[in-house]
């Protein structure tokens, strides 16, 4: 097992076939919520946001994208940091599927300042928000393509880019398995959740992604519990950090 984490897993997730989905996609998306609470994944795409905005000088008033937002459940922590400090804020929540689209609408129905539109990634208008967040959306992505995913993020932003994702590591796998099972019966949960931390990361892979996108300022840190966030400014040093 522990060999297993060395390389990034290269299985499909049954949720990319987006030949499959209805009811069963959608009650996996409300079960992938309380996995999302239990393991605090918000925190880490707030991180990177507050990163951006202290970079851009605190606006009062900004916009974010969220790609492959699912249920976009992540985003509700952002706007209550947005109501702390004074931030108007608007957040479009963009999905391949319209399963994610439905679950999305109805979570943040009474929520006017989050728009959620249906969309690919490569389809993106060339900077229509400030920041382009991605929460546990670029490990279903294969290690050749992920340039090419962050520079289409980058491309729809203004700002930058943040990325959250998991560590690979056979903890928070064992963690995800056990959980899992404790909390759900869907197929996706019970295969897609493991699955994803196999395809997660590590430090060796943001500096891979820093090299390929070349002149991209990109800083990545580890977060608690076992992720880690991406930051891509669209401007800014030659340089590949880390903290």
């Amino acid at each position: 097992m522990f060999k297993s984490f060395k390389q990034r897993a290269s299985t499909k997730e049954l949720m990319d076939d987006f030949t499959t989905g209805g009811p069963e996609l959608r009650t996996a998306l409300r079960h992938l919520r309380r996995l999302n609470r239990i393991f605090g994944a918000a925190a880490p795409t707030l991180y990177g946001v507050q990163r951006l905005w202290i970079e851009a000088d605190k606006p009062r008033r900004f916009s974010i994208l969220d790609i492959g937002a699912g249920a976009g459940d992540v985003n509700a922590h952002i706007l209550r940091w947005a109501d702390r400090n004074g931030v108007d804020l608007r957040i479009t929540l963009a999905d391949i599927t319209e399963e994610a689209c439905e679950e999305a609408r109805l979570l943040f129905r009474n929520e006017p300042r989050v728009h959620v539109m249906r969309s690919d990634l490569f389809e993106l208008a060339e900077g229509c928000a400030d920041v382009v967040t991605g929460t546990q959306f670029v490990h279903h992505f294969a290690a050749r393509e992920l340039s090419g995913v962050v520079e289409s993020m980058l491309k729809a932003s203004r700002w930058g880019v943040v990325i959250n994702d998991i560590h690979r590591h056979w903890i928070p796998w064992a963690a995800v398995w056990m959980t899992t099972r404790m909390i759900s019966s869907n197929k996706y949960i019970l295969n897609d959740g493991p699955l994803s931390v196999a395809k997660g990361f590590r430090a060796e892979d943001w500096k891979r992604l820093g090299e390929a996108l070349g002149c991209s300022d990109l800083f990545y840190a580890w977060r608690p519990l076992f992720r880690y966030v991406a930051v891509v400014r669209k401007s800014g040093l030659n340089t590949v950090h880390r903290s």
